[in-house]
């Protein structure tokens, strides 16, 4: 059975104090229509302008993942993804009036209870996944990180940590299914060791930190003068250590609850991929920026390519969004050299395109006349073009553009395609255009059967008159 992807049944507001800018933040979570993804909107600026919860957008991960579009900026913004992801919501709305989400508890329970609160409902389109059909990897020598994703037929996650230290060594954390997130995950909180902490508020960060929303590990002897120090930071008549190491403010929920609290982080930043996995991921000492960097090699992978399209039909029948004189006012090509005959769906990320092969194409004369079969490189062309609508959708008068090809990697020959196929071409952009630089991947096939995959690379380019 097919699953269907959900949203809220209702806005729902929460409300607390930013980590970093030690403002008062509210956040007011608003029911989104199918294929919305998740979005931040700054009701605080100008126009209130949409942040996309993208891997593409993320900007800094120092501490937190911060996203950020046209210069407008969301920052830790991962204990929110974490607990939409561990809901299992796909569609929400995100009103924020502040640059940064509210640190609340340093977990993500607060966030599950508001949205449980507004109740989750189920929409009509159908869920759409990245399933791993092979083992990605990511590694980084110098933090000794390693982070893997195997295929699998749901998503799991198992995390390792090890600081090196006497107060909080090695630890193991797994989550074998995303509905035991809530119980087995959202209420583990951040942590910071206390030399972190000293520096960041010598810094002037964490202006909104307190001890009651980070769990603080003492990883050496505090003199009489640091007790007082911290007492007047926290504004707190006197901290002292347990013997475990950890400030007196917190008594943990679980042994291992720093581990938790590191899945917590890769589930909120994987979230970023915007859409669900299906795939074991396994990360020892993961960080925020290392999970940015493991996403974002995910995407570049022919994984990420929807799983829907191994098995979607168009119907050719339903009015096109392109026919081939609308095409043509598009594009420059023109027959026998315009390969394509109708688009038929198109969005800022992704485009779709069909070509009906007939008998009476040209190059058949003499591309294996005896057998017919059409040449490999003219369904590169066919994709391309395709990818040159979305890419030319970008600019006011497309028809006084080009898009070049920069480069081609990884294509991928299937199955043959002959006179009477149609072919469906399917597009979606690796990382947003900019700069007129267009990078796309995109899938081909025929009925059920995948016949071709690339990667494409093209600029847009002014035509010289």
């Amino acid at each position: 059975m097919k699953e269907k992807q959900k949203t809220i049944a209702s806005p729902v507001s929460i409300s607390g104090i930013g980590l970093h800018t030690g403002k008062e933040v509210e956040i007011t979570f608003k029911p989104a229509p199918e294929n919305h993804g998740i979005k931040f909107k700054r009701i605080d600026l100008e126009n209130q302008p949409i942040i996309d919860a993208n891997i593409d957008n993320v900007v800094d991960t120092s501490r937190g993942t911060s996203i950020e579009k046209n210069g407008h900026r969301i920052s830790t913004v991962e204990h929110t993804l974490a607990a939409i992801s561990g809901l299992d919501i796909d569609n929400i709305l995100i009103e924020i009036n502040c640059s940064e989400t509210p640190i609340l508890d340093g977990s993500s329970k607060l966030y599950i209870d508001a949205l449980k609160k507004a109740g989750i409902t189920e929409q009509n389109a159908e869920r759409e996944y990245i399933e791993i059909k092979e083992t990605i990897t990511y590694f980084d020598k110098d933090k000794k990180v390693e982070m893997y994703i195997i295929p699998d037929d749901k998503f799991s996650i198992s995390v390792m940590v090890d600081y090196e230290t006497e107060v909080l060594g090695c630890q193991q954390a797994t989550l074998e299914n995303i509905a035991d997130f809530e119980n087995e995950i959202s209420t583990c909180r951040t942590f910071v060791f206390l030399h972190e902490l000293e520096y960041l508020y010598n810094n002037g960060l964490i202006k909104g930190g307190d001890l009651n929303n980070a769990i603080v590990f003492v990883d050496h002897v505090i003199t009489d003068e640091e007790h007082t120090k911290l007492a007047a930071i926290f504004n707190r008549p006197k901290v002292s250590v347990l013997k475990e190491g950890i400030l007196d403010n917190v008594q943990l929920h679980f042994s291992n609850e720093p581990a938790r609290h590191k899945l917590l982080d890769v589930v909120g930043d994987l979230t970023l991929l915007g859409k669900r996995i299906k795939g074991r991921v396994i990360a020892n000492r993961p960080g925020h920026q290392s999970n940015v960097l493991f996403a974002k090699k995910i995407k570049q992978s022919s994984n990420f390519v929807k799983s829907k399209i191994d098995y979607q039909v168009y119907d050719s029948n339903i009015p096109p969004l392109y026919d081939i004189n609308q095409i043509m006012k598009i594009l420059p090509h023109r027959p026998p050299f315009l390969l394509i005959d109708k688009i038929l769906e198109m969005s800022a990320e992704h485009v779709v395109g069909l070509k009906n092969v007939t008998m009476n194409e040209p190059f058949f004369v003499g591309h294996f006349p005896q057998e017919p079969v059409m040449p490999g490189v003219l369904s590169i062309e066919a994709m391309a073009q395709t990818g040159g609508i979305l890419a030319l959708s970008t600019v006011p008068d497309p028809e006084n553009y080009l898009t070049l090809f920069m480069k081609i990697d990884n294509v991928k020959f299937k199955n043959k395609v002959c006179p009477g196929d149609t072919i469906i071409f399917r597009l979606e952009l690796i990382t947003p255009i900019r700069r007129g630089i267009c990078h796309m991947r995109g899938i081909a096939y025929v009925n059920k059967k995948i016949v071709m995959e690339a990667e494409m690379m093209a600029q847009i380019i002014k035509k010289i008159k």
